[in-house]
C-alpha cells in the first residue's frame, strides 16, 4: 500500500513539474493542480492496465509467467503464483501416486475391478479382462451383472452379504478345460465396491486330486484288509487241517504283500517329491544297472508264471547316467515289472539302451503283449490309474509304478514316451538328455 501511495504521489509530482515548468508565471499554482490530477488519471490507467494483465492470467491458468513489477499487483501476482506452483506439485505428486496405485493394481496377480454406487465398471485391469472377457473400450461404465450372467453370482450380489467370496466358472472356461474363479466384493466409499476375482482352478484340481488320492489309497489298503481280517476270523473260529491252514496263511501272506508293495510306492513317491534333485556329479554304470534289474525280471517272471518271458538285455558298455542309482533303479525296474505282467509267458521283452548321434541315451523296454488302446496312453502315469482294474491287481500291481516313473524321469530331465498299438505290445522309453550321459570311446569300454 506505501509503494502505490508513493508512485501516485511521484507520477502528479512528476507531471504537475512538467507542467509548472512550461506555463506562464501567473498560471504555475492552476497549470500544477491540473498536472497533478492529470498525472493521478494516469497512474490509474497504469494500474487498471496491471490489473487487467494479471486478471487475464489467471483466467489463462497460469501457464505463463508475466512481469508486473513491484506494488500491490506484483505482490499478488507472486503470492498466486507460489500457490498456483504449490497445487502443480500437489496435483503432480497426487496422479503418480494414483498412478504408481493403478500400476500396482494392474500388476496384480488377481483381478481388479472398481464399481460404482449402481454397480457400473468405472475401472478394471488386464487380469479382470481375461477372468471376464471384458473389453476396456466397449465395457467401461457397463453394469457388471449385465456382463457376468451367472446365476451364483447374481444370487450373491442381490444378497448384498460379501463376508464370504462366491465360485463361478470362468469366461473361457470349458468342459475339457474348466477355470474356476473365486469373486468377493468389498464394498467402500460412498456405496462404491471393489471387486476381487481369483484364478482358482490349480487349487481346485490338487484339492479334487487330493479327494481322489485318498479315496483310492483307501480303496487299495481296504481290499486286502478285509480279506486278511476274513482269513483270520475263519483261522480263528474252524478247525482245519494242516492243508487249509497252509493255503490260507499263503493268500494272507499274498494279502500283506500286496499292502506292503503298496506302501513301499507310496512312500517312494513321497520321497520323490519332497527331496532335492538327483546330483549330476554323481555317475550310474548302465551295465551295473542292467544287471540288477536283470536279477530281479527273471525272479518275477518266475514267480508269476510257470514259464519264464524271453528277456532279452541290451545295455551299453562304458556309458554313466547321472543321477540316482536309486532312483533309475525304481524307474527301470518299474518298467520292467509292467513289462512281466502285462505280457503272456514265453514272449519276447526287450530291454534295450541305444545311444543317439546328438549324445543322449535312450532306455526302451518293448513287450509283445496285448498292448494299450490310445485312450487310455495319456493317463497312463496318472496315480492309480489302471486299464483293467481286475486284471492289474491280480498281477500285483498297484497302479503307482508309472508314476513313479514319470517322476524320477522329471528328476533327472529326462522325457518318458509311450507307443502302443491294440494287440501288437507297447513300448515305453525314457530318454536321457546327452548332459547326463557320459561315454568311453567304444574300444577302451569293451577293454574295460
Amino acid at each position: 500500500m506505501v509503494w502505490r501511495i508513493f508512485t501516485l504521489l511521484l507520477c502528479q509530482v512528476l507531471v504537475g513539474s512538467l507542467a509548472s515548468f512550461l506555463a506562464p508565471a501567473e498560471q504555475v499554482w492552476t497549470q500544477a493542480l491540473a498536472a497533478a490530477l492529470v498525472g493521478g488519471y494516469i497512474w490509474f490507467l497504469l494500474d487498471v492496465l496491471r490489473g487487467t494483465r494479471l486478471l487475464r492470467w489467471l483466467r489463462a491458468g497460469g501457464a505463463d509467467d508475466i512481469a508486473l513489477g513491484n506494488g500491490l499487483w506484483g505482490e499478488v501476482y507472486d503470492r498466486v503464483r507460489r500457490t498456483l506452483r504449490a497445487k502443480d506439485r500437489l496435483a503432480d505428486e497426487s496422479n503418480g501416486r494414483l498412478s504408481d496405485f493403478l500400476a500396482a493394481l494392474q500388476a496384480s496377480p488377481n483381478g481388479v475391478v472398481l464399481l460404482d454406487a449402481d454397480g457400473r465398471i468405472e475401472w478394471f485391469n488386464e487380469t479382470a479382462c481375461v477372468h471376464f472377457g471384458f473389453d476396456a473400450k466397449r465395457d467401461m461404465l457397463q453394469h457388471f451383472g449385465n456382463l457376468v450372467r451367472d446365476p451364483s453370482f447374481a444370487a450373491y450380489y442381490n444378497a448384498r452379504n460379501f463376508y464370504d467370496d462366491v465360485t463361478m466358472p470362468g469366461r473361457h472356461s470349458t468342459m475339457t478345460k474348466p477355470v474356476q474363479l473365486s469373486v468377493h466384493i468389498h464394498p467402500y466409499g460412498e456405496g462404491r465396491s471393489l471387486l476381487l476375482s481369483r484364478d482358482i482352478t490349480a487349487v481346485e484340481q490338487a484339492e479334487a486330486m487330493r479327494r481322489d488320492f485318498v479315496a483310492n489309497v483307501s480303496h487299495e489298503i481296504r481290499t486286502p484288509l478285509t480279506v486278511l481280517a476274513g482269513f483270520v476270523e475263519t483261522l480263528q473260529a474252524l478247525p482245519l487241517n494242516e492243508q487249509e491252514r497252509h493255503r490260507y496263511l499263503g493268500l494272507m501272506a499274498q494279502q500283506a504283500s500286496r499292502m506292503q508293495t503298496l506302501v513301499s510306492d507310496l512312500l517312494t513317491l513321497s520321497r520323490l517329491e519332497g527331496s532335492p534333485l538327483p546330483s549330476a556329479l554323481d555317475w550310474v554304470p548302465v551295465d551295473a544297472l542292467m544287471e540288477q534289474c536283470a536279477q530281479e525280471a527273471y525272479e518275477l517272471s518266475s514267480i508269476l508264471n510257470q514259464q519264464q518271458h524271453d528277456l532279452q538285455f541290451v545295455g551299453l558298455p562304458g556309458v554313466d547316467i547321472a543321477g540316482s542309482s536309486v532312483e533309475l533303479y525304481s524307474a527301470i525296474s518299474n518298467l520292467i515289472g509292467n513289462a512281466i505282467r502285462y505280457t503272456p509267458a514265453e514272449k519276447r521283452i526287450e530291454i534295450r539302451w541305444v545311444l543317439r548321434e546328438d549324445g543322449a541315451a535312450v532306455l526302451s523296454v518293448k513287450d509283445h503283449g496285448q498292448g494299450i488302446a490310445p485312450e487310455h496312453l495319456p493317463r497312463l502315469t496318472e496315480r492309480f490309474y489302471r486299464v483293467d482294474r481286475s486284471r492289474s491287481r491280480d498281477t500285483g500291481g498297484t497302479g503307482l509304478g508309472l508314476a513313479i516313473v514319470k517322476h524320477v524321469a522329471q528328476r533327472h530331465g529326462a522325457e518318458l514316451s509311450i507307443e502302443s498299438v491294440p494287440g501288437t505290445g507297447s513300448t515305453f522309453s525314457i530318454t536321457f538328455p546327452a548332459s547326463r550321459v557320459h561315454h568311453l570311446p567304444v574300444a577302451q569300454a569293451i577293454a574295460a
